[in-house]
């Protein structure tokens, strides 16, 4: 909560400058009480936004050009940020109303001040409310799609994706079964901590190969506890072949004290629309559990895999 009032306060701070006068107040009511103070007294008035552009001008003001930098008039400033500069000219105004005149005028830049900050702060009040609000709703549907641990998407939001793709008839696209190898070595030898923080890492490496390969329409999901499954929707073999070596290759190459990620990868392509697509995650996973043998009885397998336990 302390956090979510910094923001705003630092909001409030900086945003002002982003406002015209025409946003604060409005311009024609402005109008009318200078417009009087020109009939009543002969006041002259000329207002302009922050950076000297001419709002409106009430009276003589025939060939001035405004210097808000070094003859700014009167400011009307909204937490300490000018929005307007109001100049007047008392050419016309009687000798004897001068002092009366202005303080008028000083008090109707007081009152347009505090009316403008009142309305900074309703309109940015509003705007972070719904910003907020926002962010719920998209967090409350990404809690909905997407797995709480690592953030990729879940099973049933993974599968409603490939069905889509099936309905789209999107081919070719690769099919790839992703499982980590010995995570439950990690989970009885180093506990649940650790062997989440596997399963993140492992999804995080899926995740930043799918950006460094240039295959952003890729779909990611876990869909059992160490098993992901990976959509490249559009990809051609080589692409989908080199995007399995990056995300092993990641793993291997990968260095902490206790864990030593590894995974057996599976692809398939899907390049008939008529195939579907629950043949080639089997046949996917099939290619997968062959990798893993493979993996799992090459030499220093064990070795790597078992190193944090010396730390322990």
């Amino acid at each position: 909560m302390n956090g979510k009032r910094t923001e705003f306060a630092q909001r409030i701070e900086q945003n002002s400058k982003n406002y015209s006068p025409r946003d604060l107040f409005d311009l024609e009511t402005a109008k009318i009480m200078l417009t009087q103070l020109r009939e009543t007294f002969g006041l002259d008035t000329l207002m302009t936004d922050r950076h000297g552009n001419i709002l409106m001008t009430i009276g003589d003001f025939d060939g001035f050009l405004p210097d808000v930098v070094n003859k700014p008039g009167n400011k009307i400033r909204v937490k300490d940020r000018t929005v307007c500069h109001i100049y007047a000219k008392y050419d016309h105004v009687a000798q004897e109303e001068f002092g009366a005149v202005e303080k008028i005028l000083g008090a109707y830049i007081k009152t347009l001040e505090n009316h403008s900050e009142k309305s900074y702060l309703a309109s940015e009040q509003a705007v972070y409310i719904e910003e907020l609000e926002q962010q719920e709703r998209e967090a409350a549907q990404y809690s909905g799609q997407n797995d709480p641990l690592t953030g990729v998407l879940n099973r049933n939001h993974f599968i409603s994706q490939m069905k889509e793709l099936a309905e789209r008839e999107v081919v070719p696209t690769a099919v790839i079964c992703v499982n980590i190898n010995d995570w439950r070595f990690v989970d009885n030898n180093y506990g649940e901590e650790e062997s989440d923080r596997l399963i993140v890492t492992v999804a995080g490496i899926l995740r930043d190969k799918v950006r460094e390969t240039g295959l952003e329409h890729a779909v990611i999901g876990r869909v059992e506890g160490d098993v992901f499954n990976v959509l490249l929707p559009l990809a051609e073999e080589d692409e989908a072949r080199a995007y399995c070596d990056a995300i092993q290759q990641a793993c291997d190459s990968f260095e902490d004290e206790k864990l030593a990620p590894s995974i057996a990868v599976g692809c398939v392509m899907r390049t008939n629309v008529e195939e579907s697509f629950k043949n080639i995650l089997s046949d996917a996973e099939y290619a997968m559990l062959e990798n893993k043998f493979a993996i799992k009885n090459a030499p220093g397998y064990r070795e790597r895999l078992e190193k944090g336990l010396k730390n322990i």
